[in-house]
């Protein structure tokens, strides 16, 4: 077994060696605006009010009683800014084991992320039993053939169940929400990951309060970007999974998005986010905002390691909808990622991104790998009643989630129930409000309006980008940060970013690849030959 993961890691080390804000995204499409990041400077709240540090380390107060400043320091150049194939070969190589893995990430979350002056608010909550399950993971490792995601400590959001973790949303009224394993969590379970905790996120996955900051959770408090903690946002709604990924918190997490929850954290915290084709990736188990539209997906620092983390996760789930079986294996996202796979490419650049020093230079590094770049002007749709979309379908879908999948102490079935709950304690559980919510109680509509709103969306969504790949034959589309992630939602196209570089007040920005359905396999071959050629993810300073 040693010998096949050997040549497994050795083989993917060989082919692998316009606005700042959401809000401007879709200025045609104003029910966006409500779901759309906010540019705050000063936060209502900043610490968590419902976690306690002493109880949060208690579990591992004895297992970390041995590791020093000292182990930490020559951990480093093994772990920090490294990918799976890497660290795998160094645990082969008995340099590292999958216990001093997952010790460094612990020491390294209770060095930054809390109470101190450069803390970041990413984390959550911590699986107590993760030290032994490091230690059996090292036992384990020449009995069994395991998936390269074997041993990796990964965050979850916490919107996905977690068994032997409670699973919050963000929210005081699921603050004792102990559940069994999502459909998610139990595939990468079965592939050998380990759970490490759940990251922090947007309250109720950023539909919840209306005129709140990116990255609040009543539970977790505020989230805060370490390229800068006050000055630059986090972007959301899967904030703590962007954050603690740059920050080296975790090899890798999962986000989940409705429309732009998991690009847009990820380009604002310099990080690779691919958002998969809708029922690629089981909803089965997630707090839920849209079964239209709602779906999981890998964060990572790189594309190794974010289609490793996709491998783990796909997989036909029949309590699911819209899930789709695709038959493939649990390394087909992994193989074959090669340089070359943005040569002879055709590309889509809108034109009034062409204003933006960074897209234009990455459309540079793209040329300079054989891609060819067609400049074209954005289809003139809009997305009405995207809005209400999300209300309707939430307020259908949460209390689903309440009746089949919380646990069995979860009193609330409902939205109501929900914002009545908040209303006994509104400033600690609703410092900023509950519009959002109040608008999903408000809205109604029949069956056949619904699917009206339903059809004109998808239809919309699609004429936006089929238009102009039939017209020019294009294999993509390029944009920044989650600017089309509205489109891409309702589409329900897949879509990958990738660290495209910095503003001058160093503000990540990514690089937006936009394909069809089930097209993620070939996303991710065009972000690794970009990644490739023009490195430019840089770890925020203040965390090295």
């Amino acid at each position: 077994m040693r010998y096949i993961l050997s040549l497994f890691v050795i083989a993917l080390l060989f082919n692998c060696k316009y606005a700042e804000s959401d809000h401007k995204t879709m200025e045609s499409s104003t029910d966006l605006s409500a779901i759309s990041s906010k540019d705050f400077r000063e936060f209502k709240v900043l610490e968590s009010k419902y976690i306690d540090a002493k109880d949060l380390w208690k579990p591992f107060e004895k297992d970390l009683e041995d590791f020093t400043e000292n182990d930490y320091s020559k951990l480093k150049p093994l772990i920090l800014e490294q990918d799976i194939p890497t660290l795998q070969k160094y645990i082969l190589d008995k340099k590292l084991s999958y216990e001093k893995l997952v010790k460094f990430y612990l020491y390294r979350i209770r060095k930054y992320d809390r109470e101190n002056k450069l803390s970041l608010n990413s984390v959550i909550s911590l699986n107590p039993n993760v030290i032994t399950e490091a230690k059996e993971k090292d036992r384990m490792k020449f009995e069994v053939a395991p998936h390269l995601i074997f041993g990796m400590p990964i965050l979850l959001k916490d919107n996905i169940n977690t068994s032997g973790i409670p699973t919050t949303a963000g929210a005081v009224a699921l603050q004792n929400n102990n559940t069994e394993d999502a459909f998610i969590a139990n595939n990468l379970k079965r592939k050998g990951a380990i759970i490490l905790g759940k990251a922090n996120l947007s309250e109720w996955a950023y539909f919840f309060c209306g005129d709140c900051p990116s990255g609040y959770s009543a539970i977790g408090g505020q989230t805060l970007n370490p390229y800068g903690r006050r000055s630059i946002d986090t972007g959301g709604s899967s904030s703590g999974s962007g954050v603690a990924v740059a920050a080296n918190f975790a090899v890798a997490a999962i986000g989940s998005e409705t429309s732009g929850s998991i690009l847009s954290p990820s380009s604002q915290n310099s990080v690779v986010g691919l958002k998969p084709t809708i029922g690629l990736v089981s909803r089965s188990g997630i707090v839920p905002i849209s079964s239209t539209l709602d779906t999981a997906g890998p964060m990572a620092k790189n594309v190794i390691d974010t289609a490793i983390l996709l491998d783990a996760i796909f997989g036909y789930d029949t309590t699911d909808s819209k899930s789709i079986n695709p038959k493939w294996s649990s390394s087909y996202y992994t193989t074959d990622l090669r340089n070359n796979a943005l040569e002879g490419k055709r590309f889509g650049a809108p034109k009034r991104l062409l204003e933006d020093t960074l897209y234009v230079q990455a459309i540079s590094d793209l040329k300079s790998k054989g891609a060819i770049i067609i400049e074209i002007e954005e289809e003139k749709v809009d997305l009405p009643d995207f809005l209400r979309l999300l209300n309707l379908d939430m307020k259908v879908d949460l209390p689903v989630y309440l009746s089949n999948y919380a646990g069995k102490n979860i009193t609330a079935k409902s939205v109501q129930d929900i914002m009545d709950f908040n209303l006994r304690d509104s400033l600690n559980t609703m410092p900023y409000g509950q519009k959002l919510f109040e608008g999903i109680v408000a809205d109604n509509a029949t069956d056949s309006a619904f699917n009206t709103i339903k059809n004109t969306l998808k239809t919309n969504g699609r004429i936006f980008f089929d238009m102009p790949f039939k017209a020019y034959n294009l294999d993509g589309f390029l944009s920044i940060n989650n600017y089309h992630a509205g489109f891409a939602a309702v589409a329900e196209y897949p879509a990958i970013t990738v660290p495209m570089g910095y503003t001058e007040n160093g503000a990540p920005k990514g690089l937006t690849f936009i394909g069809k359905p089930l097209s993620e396999k070939q996303l991710l071959g065009f972000a690794y030959g970009y990644e490739q050629v023009s490195k430019r993810r840089i770890a925020p300073k203040d965390y090295n």
